[in-house]
């Protein structure tokens, strides 16, 4: 009896511990539910995450009374203006398990900032700020998208999944000047000359394109608050507030208040505030390299206070994670990309991994080709470092597959090849991604297809197999993160290792196999008599003869050790 009333007293203090560990968040209201984190059966790699790519807008409205903000009713073309999708939307996919069933376990979506109210014609169509990347105010999200106690749920939510939160973040540039939205000071921003891409200086120096406010941040001058913010801060109710914040932050930091320096401040604010796990870092080659440096420096900073003030959320002790969008950069350049006249190592400022836009063109190749050429040089020149595979993306016009003609095999490839990987919304799916009358990427942004999920049984059995291979991947950190080796060449089959510590993780996969009754040869990997399981086929067999048989009518093997 003692000791089960020494047990209970023990139990009533760690809740109560608990409980005093919880901070309300700063700025919003706090998300008062209490968080049971899932506990992992296997551990978190960044170097094998599973990530899935949204725009925020197309994927999923679960809540219409947002969907129009600022009066944007004017005309667009097509798919150029909002379309209710919102972070609700995302929450309540991560609840009904839509994501854990692709084995997903990160999320990446579209800024979430305020965007600009008006809209303007790139000569595309006339648009709005839907994509997130137009950013009129750093410090505040979009209505159209949902509210900072949203965004509180969704991280929370997504927690309690196992699933880390990607944040899409800007800092090279605001968005269009429009009727409504005048031009941050010249202090802040240069709005000439437009790109020319043949240099460093003509591809860090300038604007995007036409009317796309390009950010000073190889500046170290201090710089004032533009007035038509600090009059939205006054109309919100939080000048005072923000003020304070900024100087807390300058303070600590001993930052010039430089434009990057801001908006650094700003962004890592959401990290605090809300334990983001990581940040997709968009035109990276556009910008000044120590402005990732900073950013990430800060933002790991905020990432362990958040940790330390909410003890009882925290998944694990992964530290911060960031990837960056270094237009054309390819996995073959190792650690650097070249600008013709210069070459940079972007891997040195902060970033874990670089968005890989070579797989599309390397999938026209065999799996083994492409599978020994990103094992070796993730083992060689980026040892230690990763890339982020894609085989569709919100705005790359020329994919893998555009017409969707072979979305098993773009699962194969995307979720096999060494790496991470980047699900783009609907590829699970083979959303439509030529949209009649769409002009530009919007075609590449259209509606997520649940009504086809829902109902159409050839699209049902495209979404299952990615979520064979996905669960797979998830289960496994081999897949992604671990070391190759092929061992049979016809049919073929290969293993992947994957070792940390006293961790050890160990598979066998096979592609392209022959229907009916099939032999893969796993001698030197898995020995005799070591029972296997098939989690495609959900089939148990034993090792016999360095070999194990299977007899299905599939055309894939996934083997783990049986348990």
């Amino acid at each position: 009896m003692q000791k089960l009333l020494t047990a209970l007293f023990i139990c009533v203090l760690l809740s109560a511990c608990n409980q005093a560990k919880k901070e309300s968040i700063p700025k919003q209201a706090a998300v008062t539910e209490t968080i049971e984190i899932q506990e992992p059966t296997t551990p978190f790699v960044w170097e094998g995450a599973n990530i899935y790519f949204l725009l925020t807008d197309r994927f999923h409205n679960a809540d219409t009374l947002n969907d129009i903000n600022f009066e944007r009713t004017n005309k667009t073309g097509v798919l150029r203006g909002f379309m209710g999708g919102d972070i609700k939307g995302i929450t309540q996919k991560i609840n009904s398990g839509y994501f854990t069933d692709l084995g997903v376990n990160a999320i990446w979506f579209t800024p979430l900032v305020e965007q600009i109210h008006g809209d303007t014609d790139e000569t595309t169509g006339n648009t709005y700020g839907y994509h997130g990347y137009w950013t009129k105010d750093w410090t505040a999200l979009d209505p159209n998208f949902g509210t900072m106690e949203d965004l509180g749920r969704l991280v929370e939510t997504a927690h309690t999944k196992g699933i880390r939160i990607v944040m899409d973040v800007v800092v090279n540039h605001t968005g269009p000047g429009t009727a409504k939205d005048p031009v941050w000071p010249s202090e802040w921003v240069r709005e000439t000359p437009v790109c020319e891409f043949t240099t460093y200086e003509n591809t860090t120096s300038c604007t995007l394109v036409k009317n796309l406010p390009d950010i000073l941040t190889e500046s170290d001058e201090a710089v004032e608050l533009p007035d038509g913010l600090l009059a939205k801060w006054k109309a919100e109710g939080r000048l005072s507030q923000e003020l304070d914040e900024l100087e807390l932050f300058f303070e600590r930091t001993g930052y010039p208040r430089s434009p990057r320096a801001y908006i650094i401040k700003w962004l890592t604010d959401y990290v605090g505030d809300y334990g983001i796990d990581g940040f997709r870092v968009d035109t990276v080659k556009h910008a000044d390299e120590k402005s990732w440096a900073e950013l990430y420096e800060q933002a790991a900073y905020a990432f362990e206070i958040w940790k330390k003030k909410n003890a009882n959320k925290v998944l694990d002790e992964t530290p911060f994670y960031m990837m960056g969008e270094v237009y054309n950069y390819g996995i073959s350049g190792g650690r650097e990309f070249d600008f013709g006249d210069k070459k940079v190592d972007y891997y040195d400022y902060g970033f874990n991994s670089l968005i890989n836009f070579e797989l599309k063109n390397d999938a026209q190749k065999d799996y083994e080709s492409i599978f020994k050429k990103y094992h070796t040089l993730l083992n060689t020149k980026l040892k230690g470092k990763s890339v982020v595979n894609y085989l569709t993306s919100h705005d790359d016009g020329e994919p893998f597959d555009k017409e969707r003609k072979f979305p098993k095999k773009a699962a194969n490839l995307l979720l096999l090849t060494p790496g991470v990987s980047q699900i783009y919304y609907g590829d699970e799916s083979a959303r439509d991604l030529t949209i009649e009358g769409a002009v530009g990427d919007a075609t590449l942004r259209s509606y997520m297809n649940w009504n086809e999920i829902d109902s159409v049984t050839a699209t049902q059995n495209i979404l299952a197999h990615w979520k064979k291979l996905g669960q797979f991947r998830n289960n496994h950190p081999a897949v992604g993160a671990g070391k190759h080796k092929r061992l049979g060449k016809k049919p073929y089959v290969f293993s992947r290792t994957y070792t940390k510590d006293d961790y050890k993780d160990k598979v066998v996969i096979g592609l392209d196999l022959p229907k009916g009754k099939k032999s893969l040869w796993v001698k030197g990997f898995f020995g005799d008599g070591t029972k296997l399981f098939d989690t495609y086929s959900q089939t148990e067999v034993t090792v016999q003869n360095g070999k194990v048989i299977l007899e299905n009518e599939h055309d894939i093997a996934l083997l783990e050790l049986a348990h």
